[in-house]
């Protein structure tokens, strides 16, 4: 005679537990596993496809995987220096920069993209263009996991395989042989320099057809190489964009963005008084060359062929150098 007692069997008042609401509390844990599943397995795995890639207007995309070991030197330099100089020193976000971008943000100044390469290589990987405070507070998420689970030399592996570098050039391998028809190993300092100056905007400025902006921008980049990590001159500031050019990929209003140069912003007639006047000398570098960028850019034939004449930082220079010093466009 047998007596029912209902021990030993658990799992049969778990199977009437897992109603259709507990499944719909499952769904949020679910959508947090995924992602950090695949974070682990491309930690190990080469990353064949990202979101960026499969939302791309131009299909299908090149794209081509390539170790760590198959990259120059100089590309993984000249993405370091073009986006984010403390790479090897902060833990996913640019603390400073997210302050500077708080205080310029209250001004009402306009700001610029500062996310770093981990922020970048998250963004790439999982999510889409824009999406303001929402999609920078998953990109956060999926910053720290990244930055927790995979070493700096993973992530810039990756962020070098999965960035853009021209419509619908996906990675370094391809936009190297695209470009310039040799294989990433094999770029030279300028090459890659001239890769990372189109890195903000690459839909909108060319390597293969670059105007002053970029030129200069390649210029400022291959100086800035040159430190490999020790803290570059305060004077040598990078050049600011054209007005009206900024990047097409990040938001204007959330607080992890870096602020423009302040000396592009003293030539706008508004003459910030919150600005200090030491700061005024170092604006004809960069934004004379900015400020003529768009009637140039119309006709780069003028400036492409000393680019393919010779190692083009010779000629890249020219145009912050020469540029004229009056504060100009006064409102």
């Amino acid at each position: 005679m047998s007596r029912s007692t209902g021990r030993g069997k658990p799992w049969r008042r778990l199977r009437f537990q897992l109603t259709p609401l507990s499944l719909l509390w499952m769904l949020p844990a679910a959508l947090v596993a995924l992602p950090l599943l695949l974070i682990l397995l491309g930690a190990v795995l080469p990353v064949w496809t990202t979101s960026y890639m499969l939302q791309s207007p131009t299909q299908p995309v090149r794209h081509d995987w390539v170790s760590r070991e198959r990259i120059a030197e100089s590309a993984r330099r000249a993405v370091v220096a073009a986006e984010d100089q403390k790479f090897w020193t902060h833990h996913g976000f640019d603390v400073e920069a997210m302050q500077k971008a708080y205080e310029r943000n209250k001004r009402g100044g306009r700001v610029r993209g500062g996310s770093t390469i981990s922020q970048q290589t998250a963004k790439n990987l999982f999510l889409w263009s824009g999406g303001g405070y929402f999609r920078k507070g998953l990109e956060a998420g999926l910053t720290v996991a990244i930055e927790a689970l995979w070493s700096k030399e993973r992530i810039l592996e990756v962020y070098l395989n999965s960035a853009e570098f021209g419509p619908g050039i996906y990675g370094v391998e391809a936009a190297s042989q695209h470009f310039f028809h040799k294989p990433a190993a094999q770029l030279s300092n300028w090459e890659a320099a001239r890769l990372a100056a189109v890195l903000p905007s690459p839909r909108r400025w060319k390597v293969d057809a670059p105007g002053p902006y970029v030129q200069s921008r390649t210029a400022w980049i291959t100086r800035q190489m040159g430190y490999a990590g020790r803290p570059a001159p305060t004077e040598d500031l990078e050049p600011a964009p054209p007005p009206g050019e900024v990047d097409e990929d990040e938001d204007s209003k959330a607080p992890f963005f870096l602020p423009e140069p302040a000396p592009s912003r003293a030539q706008d007639g508004r003459g910030d008084a919150g600005e200090p006047a030491a700061e005024t000398p170092s604006e004809p570098s960069p934004e004379p060359a900015a400020e003529s960028a768009p009637p140039q850019s119309e006709t780069p034939a003028t400036a492409e062929p000393a680019d393919s004449a010779a190692p083009a930082t010779e000629a890249l220079p020219d145009a912050p150098s020469e540029a004229p010093q009056p504060v100009p466009e006064p409102d």
